[in-house]
């Protein structure tokens, strides 16, 4: 299996809204997957959740990939993601990630720190994955 990376994991999820989000989610995330955000840890259910309702909110959006790094199951990456809501409101926002993969290469463990880069506060959780 090629191993995931932060682009193809949130064109899957956010951007391919014909793609099941259960099978988006297996194909990245391993079914122990936990997540911290911002200092808030959240399990593979509460991610799912965070995903069902992103979903519902976000027309559309981009991903762009600004410093990537990987060495055996470790990962890390800077990218800032925009999204643009249904209501038209667009967002964007920086991300710090740092992963531990399982040997599959799905993202079993993410940490990362976000900031907003441009947008409404309340688009503050819109631009991480968790």
């Amino acid at each position: 299996m090629t191993p995931t990376d932060i682009t193809r994991a949130i064109n899957d999820l956010l951007f391919t809204p014909g793609l099941d989000l259960t099978q988006a989610l297996d194909r990245h995330f391993t079914p122990d997957y936990r997540q911290r955000t911002d200092g808030v840890w959240s399990d593979r259910a509460a991610f799912t959740q965070h995903m069902t309702r992103l979903r519902s909110l976000v027309r559309s959006g981009h991903i762009e990939v600004h410093d990537e790094f990987r060495d055996g199951l470790r990962y890390a990456d800077r990218h800032t993601v925009t999204l643009t809501q249904h209501s038209g409101r667009t967002s964007r926002t920086e991300v710090y990630l740092f992963a531990e993969c399982a040997p599959d290469g799905r993202f079993r463990r993410v940490e990362e720190t976000t900031l907003l880069l441009t947008g409404h506060p309340d688009d503050q959780n819109l631009g991480h994955i968790s």
